[in-house]
């Protein structure tokens, strides 16, 4: 066999042996996710809240450089000017050459190297830096609504997986049971104790069953993807989740919640810095009907030599300061408008405070009265599930005996399974219920 045969052979055989290598290897284990762990994840992949978390950084870099206005700034400026050389007869007793043709230049070769320290002082720019914190308050509430709605979000969707996990494994359940009473009704038929009819009935509700089994199943694949969607940042579903839905958190008492919620609530907050800037907004316009102090203090080089001397010796290095007092005369209405611009907005805001005041107050008795409620219903569909399926296992035990019809046999299966489902949807309902309850308080 030739040479160049025989290495296509081995290359053709290491590369099936790593194929089969590949093949053989057993999958990694599924992802174990508490909701803690689902929170961390969510908090960390969800666009929407990493959103708000940047507008608060954003909204205190500008608090940042409204300070920065209020302090000293230093600038080292460089310029060189040149100028058209004047005539002799323009400037009497000075050579042509060393004539700046404009008055308000000091030499044709001019050379400012200076730093500078200004220092500017109104009343606009202090409410400014005011307005800036508040908004960067405004934005860090906005930023905790986020956070607590997240919160709802991934209750929702992390229960909403389990109860589809929950409702298929019913369906599983349903489908085994309408499948044994398929059998049963062939044999008593095969025996003379049933009639045609009911193995008919048995036949149609095991399709039922078999069709409610799929239909789960896509669920529970939705909400599946729902949730890996939300908590990995790439595509995953290799992942599991722990269901402590069984072990409902307790609920603390009313008037511990409201004093919570009226210390905590995120909206109640943001309207209120949401108020202070505008207030503060209002006062920077007025701000515009009063004078603005400049302070500037210059050292360095201004002389016709880019140089610490002159030629004949004389020191070019100086200093020099002004100050500019800027008083506001007439600018065609325009402070005025933006005063009544802003407290228009002001009028607004104190609106918009009353309002979630006044929302945080109804949400409070009503996300409360839903979650009480919740919990309470927890233990009814937990005790109608274990009636129905001892209902169901005594109608076999009496169609068995002749005792029972068809009808009792399905309805009792049906019975069953929503009696699951419901339990299931109530577990769901609670913890949604009591996440609600806990953007109120800031407690997850």
């Amino acid at each position: 066999m030739p040479h160049f045969c025989r290495r296509i052979l081995c290359v053709f055989g290491s590369c099936c042996f790593s194929i089969l290598a590949m093949a053989q290897q057993p999958a990694p284990p599924p992802l174990t996710l508490t909701l803690q762990d689902a929170l961390s994840r969510a908090r960390a992949n969800v666009v929407q809240f990493q959103a708000a978390v940047t507008d608060q950084a954003v909204a205190h870099q500008d608090t940042v450089q409204a300070r920065a206005g209020l302090l000293p700034s230093v600038t080292f400026r460089n310029q060189f000017i040149y100028t058209q050389p004047g005539s002799p007869l323009q400037q009497t007793g000075v050579s042509a050459e060393s004539a700046p043709r404009f008055i308000a230049n000091n030499a044709v070769h001019e050379y400012l190297s200076q730093g500078v320290v200004e220092q500017s002082i109104s009343v606009a720019q202090v409410s400014d830096y005011q307005r800036a914190k508040a908004l960067e308050a405004v934005a860090r509430a906005k930023s905790e609504i986020a956070r607590r709605g997240l919160v709802v979000t991934v209750v929702q969707d992390y229960y909403g997986f389990l109860a589809a996990q929950r409702k298929y494994a019913n369906a599983q359940l349903a489908v085994t049971e309408a499948e044994k009473f398929l059998e049963l009704s062939r044999k008593l038929e095969q025996g003379g104790e049933v009639a045609h009819s009911d193995v008919l009935k048995a036949q149609i509700q095991a399709n039922d069953r078999r069709r409610d089994l799929r239909e789960a199943q896509l669920a529970m694949d939705k909400s599946r993807l729902e949730l890996a969607v939300l908590l990995f940042p790439k595509f995953e579903e290799n992942f599991t989740v722990i269901d402590d839905a069984s072990l409902p958190p307790p609920l603390e008492s009313f008037e511990e919640i409201s004093r919570l919620a009226l210390a905590n609530n995120a909206e109640v907050r943001a309207a209120t810095a949401g108020l202070s800037a505008a207030g503060h907004e209002l006062s920077s316009a007025r701000a515009g009907y009063l004078p603005a102090l400049t302070l500037d203090y210059f050292y360095g080089i201004d002389a016709p030599q880019f140089a610490a001397n002159a030629p004949d010796g004389t020191r070019n290095l100086g200093y020099a300061a002004q100050a500019t007092l800027n008083i506001p005369v007439w600018n065609w209405g325009a402070t005025h408008s933006k005063v009544v611009q802003a407290g228009l907005r002001r009028r607004q805001a104190e609106r918009e405070l009353s309002l979630a005041q006044r929302r945080m107050l109804a949400d409070i008795r009503t996300s409360y009265a839903e979650a009480s409620a919740a919990l309470a219903e927890l233990d009814l569909l937990k005790d109608s599930a274990d009636l129905a399926a001892e209902s169901l296992r005594l109608t076999n035990l009496r169609y068995r005996g002749g005792e029972a019809g068809v009808l009792e046999i399905v309805d009792a299966q049906n019975t069953l399974t929503q009696a699951r489902n419901a339990w299931s949807d109530g577990a769901v309902r609670y913890r949604t219920a009591l996440a609600n309850l806990q953007t109120l308080i800031g407690s997850m």
